[in-house]
C-alpha cells in the first residue's frame, strides 16, 4: 500500500483499525501496523495526527512482542511436558510422524 497518496487523517484511521484489530486475536495486524506506519510515525516531518500514530505503533509493537512471548512460552511448556501428560497431550498435538523407528 502506498501511504503517500493517503491523507493524514485516513492514515490515522487505518492505523487505529489495525491496532484495535490486533485485540481480536489477530496479532498479525499489529505486525502490519508496525511495518506500515513506522516511517510515518518516526521518520516523517511532524504533522497533527503523528502523535496518535506513534502511540498506536508503539502499542502495536508491545502487543506483538507480548503475544510472541506468550506463544513461545506455551510452545516450550507444551513440548517439554507432553510426554508426562500422556494421552491428553497426544490428543491435542499436531506432530507428524516421520516413519523412522
Amino acid at each position: 500500500m502506498n501511504l503517500e497518496r493517503v491523507s493524514n487523517e485516513d492514515k490515522l484511521n487505518l492505523c487505529r483499525k489495525y491496532y484495535l484489530g490486533g485485540f481480536a486475536l489477530l496479532p498479525f495486524l499489529w505486525l502490519v501496523n508496525v511495518v506500515w506506519f513506522f516511517q510515518e510515525a518516526f521518520m516523517k516531518p511532524e504533522f497533527n495526527e503523528q502523535v496518535l500514530i506513534k502511540k498506536y505503533v508503539k502499542f502495536s509493537a508491545l502487543g506483538l512482542l507480548l503475544w510472541v512471548a506468550v506463544l513461545t512460552t506455551w510452545i516450550t511448556i507444551y513440548q517439554t511436558f507432553r510426554p508426562q501428560w500422556g494421552a491428553i497431550g497426544d490428543y491435542i498435538s499436531f506432530t507428524v510422524p516421520l516413519g523412522i523407528p
